[in-house]
């Protein structure tokens, strides 16, 4: 099986490297950005089979990437994390069929199992 290709959005540079790394070590093709435009402009240029995308960011919100994923990409898995979680925040999101939504600090082990079953859910 060919290893599951993983975009990492967050704001936070040191969060998304080492995410990026750690997933890399366990056999991910992990990426990752800083902001939902460069997400957008990702996905434009090949498609991850799932997108990580916190909550919380400066200008376009993780809900709006949602959104805009949904948008264009609806087969796209997401998982959302973020580190101020709300009821109605995690509502939202599941509404807008997001696979998943973790809050931080996720621990690796369990974002591997959320990623690798998103996967699984979508072949």
């Amino acid at each position: 099986m060919a290893a599951t290709r993983v975009l990492i959005v967050d704001d936070e540079l040191e969060l998304v490297s080492a995410l990026t790394e750690r997933l890399a070590l366990r056999g991910f093709e992990a990426e990752g950005v800083t902001d939902g435009p460069a997400a957008l402009t990702r996905l434009a240029a090949g498609r991850p089979e799932v997108v990580v995308v916190d909550v919380k960011m400066p200008g376009m919100s993780g809900l709006e990437l949602v959104r805009a994923i949904r948008s264009s990409y609806p087969d796209v898995h997401i998982v959302l994390i973020t580190g101020h979680s709300s009821v109605r925040e995690a509502e939202e999101a599941m509404g807008l069929g997001v696979y998943d939504y973790l809050v931080k600090p996720v621990p690796i082990d369990e974002l591997v199992r959320v990623l690798r079953a998103a996967r699984e859910r979508g072949t």
